[in-house]
């Protein structure tokens, strides 16, 4: 275990980054993707790690699922590290200094923006790794927070979303949302977030970065993803002492982002996250001389980032479902 210093503020080291090279050459014409097929129907789903490049935890769980020898049971796997170059410029002495090389990688998954003229190093992997993602029905996109929030599972604003996130079952909190303004996730692409379509995505915050339990719930999450999409047989779940996940699934449905408007914004406490503020019209937070408050009674507050500036979300605001 270590702490680090980043910038100003002293960050918790306790993962450590695994060496992908041995996963450079790929079977699928895209550097680190690997396609299992089981010789049996199935759905193609896709394991997704490195979307963010200081986001280590599903790295380290495909690197786990890699040594396992694992092959699906059924129909095929795909699985593959995203933004490889900004995982490569990872320093746990900076550890939040690797995100992204250019730009967002989970910003471009549009159209427009894929096929458009922009060039940059995250649109140049996202092109290349697209015609895998055009062929995947299930999808899991392995994320982990910059606060100490619990984990969740990020649905999307869709009911197959909400139902698929049910059948993983972890993390046991499962938020529907409606993405970001700033562009387009991968979670959110094309058929993905399609109604009619029975292609299906979901992206999972697994815990603060770099904290070790962060890592056993992306682990965990694989695990579910696997037993949900029918792709492991009970033999290996049992080998790896999977247990299925707990009935009391918690559901919230954001209403409201905050966005900072001013060059000065504060939390009234130090909110972690799925804090949940007893009466409306609670003050949570100031941006500026503007008071930040709740709109109605029993109001969750989901991801709180105490690092947000001017233009950024600073909370999310939501309801727990009955």
């Amino acid at each position: 275990m270590s702490s680090k210093q980043s910038g100003s503020s002293e960050v918790q080291v306790d993962l450590t980054a695994p060496d992908l090279s041995p996963y450079r050459q790929g079977n699928t014409g895209v550097d680190y993707y690997h396609r299992f097929d089981s010789g049996q129907a199935g759905p193609t789903v896709m394991v997704n790690a490195l979307t963010h490049g200081n986001e280590i935890c599903g790295a380290i769980a495909l690197d786990r699922l890699f040594k396992s020898g694992f092959r699906p049971a059924r129909g095929s796997l795909l699985l593959g590290f995203a933004n490889i170059a900004a995982y490569e410029n990872f320093d746990p002495m900076n550890p939040g200094q690797s995100r992204y090389v250019d730009e967002d990688f989970n910003r471009l998954w549009s159209a427009d923006v894929l096929d458009g003229p922009r060039q940059s190093l995250e649109l140049t992997r996202a092109r290349k790794i697209r015609p895998l993602i055009d062929e995947t029905d299930l999808l899991l996109d392995i994320h982990s927070m910059s606060g100490n929030s619990p984990a969740m599972m990020l649905a999307g604003p869709l009911n197959k979303g909400v139902d698929f996130a049910k059948a993983v079952g972890y993390p046991g909190t499962t938020i529907i949302d409606s993405g970001h303004a700033a562009g387009v996730r991968l979670r959110d692409y094309r058929d993905f977030g399609d109604p009619s379509s029975k292609r299906n995505a979901l992206l999972v915050e697994c815990g603060q970065h770099w904290h070790r339990q962060t890592g056993d719930m992306a682990w965990t999450v694989l695990l579910a993803f696997l037993h949900a999409t029918k792709l492991a047989d009970s033999a290996f779940l049992d080998a790896q002492g999977f247990s299925a996940p707990p009935s009391d699934q918690k559901v919230v449905r954001v209403t409201d982002v905050v966005t900072v408007s001013s060059d000065s914004f504060t939390f009234s406490k130090p909110f972690q996250g799925m804090e949940r503020i007893e009466k409306a019209g609670t003050v949570i937070g100031r941006d500026g001389s503007a008071d930040v408050t709740t709109p109605y009674d029993d109001c969750a507050l989901v991801m709180p980032s105490h690092a947000a500036r001017k233009g950024q979300t600073a909370v999310r605001l939501g309801r727990v479902m009955p």
